[in-house]
């Protein structure tokens, strides 16, 4: 039996109540009429389909994974022209030069593809949130301005967009599914998480080795660092792919059970 007042949660009252909405619209006192339920708490009144950022956002990945490889293949040209000498005394300086310029181009081409793809995931992210919103208010950790000012707190970036990744993921879940059913196992998360803040890190170590070195062995080991980083970020890139298309699917999902419980007039504007 569903809560009589939200119609989302399981009664779990002999008045036909949530926990939740039990907590918040506590029996009046003895003698009293009960009266109607409070108004509800600040948020998004309607849902707003993630459908058309998710598309977005999904296909500038895939740019950001074509532009990893392809500065991946630039370093290792950038290596073997290194390797293929006895350090930098005979190293043909026109060979060189080109690959230099290639993996120049290559990392302003990654540059683009990371600006564009960031733009796109944050404006998705705030729809989801807000949709979550509208859901199941009470399993927000944090307000929904916060989907986007998370991602810029210094050292709270680390941990605070996942946190509310996590109330996202838990209101999109269809109810019933439970924590260990498809659409409420949050294991995709943990695993897109951890491999953002891995080559968030790494990347960072990598790009500070290589901008520091000054003798050869320097050089190719820097090298060597930063494409293992982007072989990371290949790895997470795909992870997020993944993480965008099932929360979308799961908010598609659950917009199909969703009833708003409070009564609006008139028509509701597209």
């Amino acid at each position: 039996m569903l809560c009589t007042t939200c119609r989302q949660r399981p009664a779990a009252s002999a008045t036909g109540r949530c926990v939740r909405c039990t907590a918040l619209y506590p029996p009046p006192p003895h003698g009293l009429m009960p009266g109607g339920p409070a108004p509800a708490a600040e948020g998004p009144r309607l849902l707003r389909s993630p459908e058309g950022l998710s598309k977005a956002v999904v296909a500038l990945f895939g740019a950001v994974i074509a532009t990893d490889a392809l500065a991946m293949a630039a370093e290792v040209h950038l290596w073997r022209t290194y390797a293929g000498a006895d350090g930098f005394t005979f190293v043909a300086l026109e060979r060189l030069r080109r690959a230099e310029s290639l993996s120049a181009l290559a990392v302003g081409l990654q540059f683009l593809a990371y600006l564009a793809t960031a733009v796109l995931f944050l404006l998705w992210f705030r729809r989801v949130r807000g949709n979550a919103e509208v859901f199941d208010a009470g399993t927000q950790p944090m307000r929904r301005g916060w989907a986007i000012g998370a991602w810029f707190v210094p050292v709270g970036n680390l941990w605070l967009p996942r946190r509310i990744a996590g109330g996202i993921w838990s209101a999109s879940a269809v109810p019933g599914t439970g924590q260990g059913g498809r659409s409420g196992s949050q294991a995709l998360l943990n695993l897109w998480w951890g491999a953002w803040i891995c080559t968030l890190l790494f990347a960072r170590y990598a790009e500070r080795r290589y901008d520091k070195a000054v003798v050869f062995d320097d050089v190719m080991d820097g090298l060597r660092l930063l494409i293992v980083s982007d072989a990371l970020d290949v790895l997470a890139a795909v992870l997020a792919l993944l993480f965008v298309r099932r929360l979308t699917a799961m908010q598609r999902e659950r917009a199909c059970l969703y009833v708003d419980p409070r009564p609006e007039p008139g028509t509701v504007p597209a």
